[in-house]
């Protein structure tokens, strides 16, 4: 009794760190589907990999999941308890608005072949990329250097993604005259931004614990 009572006391970095940088994997393979699917002219096919898109989306909230129901379980963790539950949501919310993006493509039928979507489609990745390199670094957090370079490449990225919205948004009023396609368009465009706003708060929140711990 007493080492099963004693389990829940003992430190789980590895376990913690481990369902992160899972997190950050597959932020990584939707932000490369998206990418493939802006460049993807067959519909079928782009409806194939959104269904991918869907199951690794599925995946990540069982990697959210499971972050939540360790800090229920374990007394002892490698950083505070509410940037644990913060970064597990950020990281979420980046697939969540990556696969939001790719369903409002398809659903409102739109051609993904336009500029403005596949110059976000980059900068999301980009975003993500950075990301990733930044989650798997805060198994050191000592490493202060290497970790902010990682939310300075968040920053430029979602900077970029800033950018791209704001000449596709004038573009496209200078350009369309059917209002529901404004709408659509629109609509994804800013979507797809705030995908790398959600990249940005990871950053933001591994910026936090650096302060805290390192």
């Amino acid at each position: 009794m007493a080492l099963n009572i004693l389990k829940f006391f003992l430190p789980k970095d590895d376990l913690f760190y481990s369902l992160f940088e899972s997190a950050s994997v597959n932020a990584e393979k939707i932000s490369g589907k998206l990418l493939e699917l802006v460049h993807e002219n067959d519909h079928t096919k782009r409806a194939g990999i959104i269904k991918e898109m869907k199951d690794i989306e599925h995946e990540n909230d069982n990697v959210t999941h499971q972050v939540f129901m360790e800090l229920g379980h374990n007394f002892i963790t490698p950083f505070d308890r509410e940037d644990i539950h913060s970064l597990a949501l950020a990281l979420d919310d980046v697939c969540d608005y990556v696969y939001d993006a790719a369903k409002k493509i398809m659903l409102y039928n739109i051609d993904p072949s336009d500029q403005g979507i596949q110059k976000l489609a980059i900068a999301i990745q980009e975003g993500v990329l950075a990301v990733k390199e930044a989650v798997k670094e805060v198994r050191n957090l000592k490493n202060t250097k290497k970790i902010m370079e990682c939310v300075i490449k968040i920053n430029s990225a979602e900077n970029k993604a800033d950018d791209v919205f704001d000449l596709s948004i004038e573009k496209l009023f200078e350009t369309e005259s059917d209002a529901k396609q404004l709408i659509k368009m629109r609509e994804i465009f800013q979507t797809m931004e705030e995908a790398t706003d959600r990249c940005e708060d990871v950053g933001n929140v591994i910026e936090s614990i650096v302060v805290k711990y390192a």
